[in-house]
């Protein structure tokens, strides 16, 4: 049985400010937890939480993922900028053209994200986050497939999209040109095989799909870091 998306790690330096803020745009609560550290939990059919774990790594480049936030009109989007701004997000330049209607912000750390116009077709079907939109071949697109046990929605000039059958996101990765990887990953994502699971098992299952251990033995909790075919860093917990 493939493991479940845990978690959406993002390296902070102030995890509890990163965290007070991503609660206050999502509406979801934020918990500290001893085990799993400061997170905010989703209040809809997401799935996954979003946790905040420290790091001394400075942000030098874009993510690989951000968040597509989603809207249900004009005004709606609106106010999503409004509230993150005043959380302490700013504008943020990737290159959007001026008659682009998504709005690109970055949050108090620089983590970009996207809050999408009304009436985009693609995540119509989808939550606030409509999706997380990753850098990524086609190839790791099917590995993500595989490996969560998410179909494929979207297959098309090498660009995949996978989403879970209880709903929630979609993760979609954009196809060449895939940016070179030049540090490690600000943000990761956490995977747990089910309780009755065994975590060996999972990771020969994973390493036989295509990712590859990056460590020699166990990190903290027990988790094992590994890194899929793009070379993005992720960690499979113990059974949950």
């Amino acid at each position: 049985m493939a493991s479940q998306l845990l978690a959406v790690c993002f390296g902070a330096s102030d995890p509890p400010s990163q965290a007070r803020f991503w609660s206050g745009v999502l509406g979801w609560p934020m918990v500290d937890d001893p085990r799993d550290g400061v997170a905010v939990l989703p209040s809809d059919d997401t799935g996954f939480r979003i946790r905040f774990v420290p790091t001394e790594v400075p942000k030098a480049e874009l993510n690989w993922l951000h968040f597509d936030l989603t809207s249900k009109s004009f005004d709606g989007q609106q106010q999503t900028v409004a509230r993150a701004l005043g959380l302490g997000a700013q504008h943020f330049d990737v290159g959007q053209l001026p008659e682009d209607e998504h709005v690109v912000l970055a949050d108090p750390e620089g983590n970009e994200f996207c809050v999408i116009e009304a009436g985009n077709n693609f995540l119509a079907e989808c939550g606030f986050i409509g999706a997380l939109s990753c850098d990524g071949s086609q190839a790791v697109g099917y590995f993500w497939s595989k490996a969560l046990g998410w179909p494929l929605v979207w297959d098309q000039n090498e660009e995949t999209a996978i989403r879970s059958p209880h709903g929630g996101p979609k993760i979609t990765w954009g196809g060449p040109p895939v940016r070179p990887k030049v540090a490690e990953n600000r943000v990761f994502f956490e995977l747990a095989p089910p309780a009755d699971g065994d975590q060996q098992a999972e990771v020969d299952r994973l390493t036989s799909l295509g990712a590859t251990r990056i460590d020699t033995g166990q990190g903290e909790d027990g988790r094992v870091a590994m890194a899929d075919p793009d070379g993005n860093e992720f960690w499979v917990l113990t059974p949950r």
